[in-house]
């Protein structure tokens, strides 16, 4: 079965999604950080902060940080986790390219790895992974459940899968606001800074495309997982999800 969403690509139908989602982030790397932190107006952290919380309970040792871009969601689990080790992949090697530097600045080379991976086929043994994050990436994924099956497979019996998604809220007056701000002021930030304006139309309408909530939750038990329940943040612009694979 295939999903809306991943028939929504940054730039043509020519090339296979993952080959366009990895050109894209290559293009925009110099600037991600700083456009990012700007357009969520900060918020993103609390996200991410929050989400990395909800794992103390289970204390991972090993965990795989996919769609990891220059880094920020594995440093923060570092940082508040204290795995053993955490290995960020990712399809872009630009924006690995700044994450291994702050990882470096910050003397974490021995706790945080980098490694260019596809989510859809994955080098790890089965069994081997306490725990798989992923911060705002699922709905670039070329194929959702052949990637969900791949991250299922890697983990250990009790394992946690984790990912936070941005999400359409649902309630007015905040429904209205955000779809102002994602078609119109979104990219007119993106074009001010001199990024590629694409790559933040791509953004909007991959959220709009991604299946939300009771759907999403539903795609992972189908996928194998228990114990799925979610998390919305800020009135529903981002959602938390969170699944384990059975004992």
């Amino acid at each position: 079965m295939s999903y809306d969403v991943e028939k929504i690509n940054p730039y043509n139908n020519e090339q296979s999604k993952k080959d366009q989602i990895a050109r894209m982030f290559n293009e925009i790397a110099p600037n991600y950080d700083k456009l990012n932190s700007v357009l969520s107006l900060g918020i993103d952290k609390y996200w991410r902060k929050e989400a990395i919380k909800t794992l103390q309970k289970y204390n991972p040792k090993h965990i795989l940080d996919i769609a990891t871009g220059t880094g920020d969601f594995a440093i923060l689990a570092q940082k508040i986790l204290q795995p053993k080790h955490i290995f960020a992949i990712d399809i872009s090697e630009e924006m690995m390219n700044i994450g291994e530097e702050k990882v470096r600045q910050k003397g974490l080379e021995e706790y945080i790895s980098f490694e260019k991976q596809d989510c859809s086929s994955l080098s790890f043994p089965n069994n081997s992974l306490d725990a798989v994050t992923v911060a705002f990436g699922v709905r670039n994924f070329e194929d959702i459940d052949k990637s969900f099956q791949e991250i299922f497979r890697v983990l250990k019996s009790g394992g946690i899968f984790l990912f936070l998604e941005l999400s359409t809220p649902e309630q007015t007056p905040i429904k209205q606001l955000y779809n102002a701000y994602t078609e119109h002021i979104m990219p007119t930030i993106a074009n001010i800074l001199t990024t590629k304006q694409r790559a933040y139309e791509y953004l909007p309408e991959s959220i709009a495309a991604f299946p939300q909530g009771r759907e999403m939750m539903l795609i992972l038990k189908k996928n194998g997982f228990e114990k799925i329940r979610l998390r919305r943040f800020t009135l529903g612009i981002c959602t938390l999800y969170i699944a384990e694979k059975p004992q």
